[in-house]
């Protein structure tokens, strides 16, 4: 079945995930601890941080979980009650900082760009909250080329749930086999299994290429990047400069 739509992750495949998240979850947590220091090493230490290197540890919570996930363990490192009132402080202020560190892999305007002159219908689907994957797509120039764009906070799910896949496949009229989605997480691969859809990884994430066998086993096919995609989908070369 010929694939009409390509459903994409965001950190870690959109975007650099350590350069954006890492000093930005920095900001976000120093503001969070209200200059208390051993609030601000407590929330490091259950986020799995590395301060010194702005960055977070592969098995960090808060890579590719929402804030509604890892919630509940910064309720408690910074001693208040977790829920709703917390939680969208927290993306708020990613939001904030999320634009202020955004670090794009490559250009991904002239990818999804040559993607959408092909002819497929595109979107984004994050554990990100909706807002701030909007806001950041803005920033991208993705807007235009990505009319679907949901998040963990859009109704539909978190993945590795299905339900943002489904929901897309649903809007536009597709046969899951005609739609792909692609990832830099097994969250992403897990849900695209799930939703019967084809499972595309990329090795963009905060591993690389020391990913490849964590994700074999989920993916219908690895690529070392979305600037990958047109070549492994066949369409043909663009005159230079039109990209």
């Amino acid at each position: 079945m010929r694939l009409r739509a390509i459903l994409f992750d965001k950190d870690g495949t959109l975007i650099d995930f350590d350069r954006t998240w890492g000093p930005a979850a920095y900001e976000v947590m120093r503001t969070l601890a209200g200059g208390d220091p051993a609030r601000l090493r407590r929330l490091m230490q259950v986020s799995a941080y590395v301060e010194a290197e702005r960055r977070f540890l592969p098995s960090s919570p808060l890579v590719g979980g929402s804030s509604s996930e890892y919630g509940p363990l910064w309720a408690e490192a910074l001693g208040r009650p977790p829920g709703g009132a917390l939680y969208r402080e927290m993306d708020r202020l990613f939001l904030h900082w999320g634009l202020e560190t955004l670090a794009p892999i490559g250009d991904p305007a002239a990818i999804l760009g040559r993607l959408r002159a092909g002819g497929f219908r595109l979107g984004i689907a994050t554990n990100d909250a909706e807002a701030s994957a909007r806001a950041q797509a803005a920033r991208l120039r993705l807007l235009d080329l990505c009319p679907f764009i949901v998040g963990y906070d859009s109704g539909h799910g978190s993945k590795p749930d299905p339900g943002m896949i489904q929901a897309f496949v649903r809007q536009h009229g597709l046969m899951p086999g005609e739609v792909a989605m692609v990832g830099d997480s097994v969250h992403d691969l897990r849900a695209a299994r799930a939703a019967g859809v084809v499972a595309v990884a990329v090795l963009t994430g905060p591993l690389g290429e020391e990913a490849r066998e964590s994700l074999a086993g989920d993916a219908d096919h690895i690529l070392g990047s979305i600037a990958d995609l047109p070549a492994w989908l066949e369409l043909p070369d663009r005159p230079a400069g039109r990209d």
